[in-house]
């Protein structure tokens, strides 16, 4: 197969972007391994955060490296089976994902919220099923997207191929039916819900503290040595990740209602929306490890003692 020099640009590009992107949540992954091998009690954020990260790393392989492996040149890489399983995968990471930033989300504009006796409960309920609930997502999105590797094969699918979409390391089966238009409902109606959710904690968060950071203004203009007051630092990172996952989501749920409803290979910018849709991944670990910078700090001297 011929390689054209924009293909393989595009192929080191993307190579380098999963690369940083594998550091990035490797490091979030390992500082958590070594925290609960010293015996470090994991606060329920970090649970959500544990399976984020994990998800993070998965949906960068799915996606990212077929895409990487083709734009270098290498043909039929995967058989039937490896096309059914890669993108068994990220669909259920990127559902995975997509409710882990909505619980996060949730889970702390709860945390943040009054102190009366109700929300107390709530927080207490939140807190208890935290863990159980990141990992029952995992068996949700298994059964919710059973019907993908039905509706994919290899790429040297030949068999009435009028019928089937190439997408050069894999081949789709696209439908009309009503079972389909079903399906994507359903899977469009859960990705708004948790994103309906997710920006309204952080809209609801961003309220609390901007209402804290006025309560306490008089003792932030003391403190002259403060650029970013703790209340700014949280909203930044709050609006940042939000940003970055409403767009690269919503890139990657415009992206799959096409792939699967269309008829027609939709390969026009397929290298633009890939790396749209793993830039949450990638950039994600960074932005947690910037808000973790204390713990992060904390950690790597006592890991050098030992």
């Amino acid at each position: 197969m011929k390689m054209s020099s924009e293909n393989f640009a595009m192929g080191i590009f993307l190579l380098s972007q999963i690369t940083v992107g594998m550091l990035g949540n490797s490091s979030v992954l390992f500082h958590y391994i070594i925290l609960i091998h010293t015996g470090k009690h994991l606060m329920p954020k970090d649970l959500i955060i544990e399976h984020l990260t994990f998800a993070n790393c998965l949906s960068i392989i799915s996606k990212g490296i077929p895409r990487t492996m083709s734009d270098l040149g290498f043909k039929d890489f995967l058989d039937d089976i490896g096309c059914k399983l890669i993108m068994y995968i990220s669909r259920i990471t990127r559902g995975v994902s997509l409710y882990a930033m909505c619980l996060l989300n949730c889970f702390q504009a709860i945390i943040i919220s009054i102190s009366n006796s109700r929300w107390m409960k709530l927080k207490y309920r939140a807190t208890k099923y935290i863990g159980p609930s990141c990992s029952v997502s995992w068996l949700v999105h298994l059964v919710l997207n059973i019907i993908i590797p039905a509706r994919m094969l290899g790429p040297s699918y030949k068999k009435n191929a009028t019928n089937w979409v190439s997408y050069e390391y894999c081949s789709l089966f696209p439908s009309s039916s009503m079972t389909t238009v079903l399906y994507m409902f359903l899977l469009s109606f859960s990705d708004v819900l948790c994103l309906s959710l997710m920006a309204c904690a952080s809209v609801s968060m961003i309220n609390i503290l901007y209402k804290h950071k006025r309560q306490v203004k008089h003792i932030h203009s003391t403190q002259h040595f403060l650029k970013v007051s703790p209340e700014d630092r949280a909203t930044q990172t709050i609006l940042i990740l939000l940003c970055m996952f409403v767009i690269s989501y919503s890139f990657s749920s415009v992206l799959t209602v096409l792939r699967t409803c269309s008829k027609y290979p939709v390969l026009w910018g397929v290298n633009v929306f890939t790396f749209i849709e793993i830039s949450f991944p990638i950039l994600c670990p960074f932005v947690l490890i910037i808000n973790m910078k204390s713990s992060f700090i904390l950690f790597l001297p006592c890991f050098g003692k030992k």
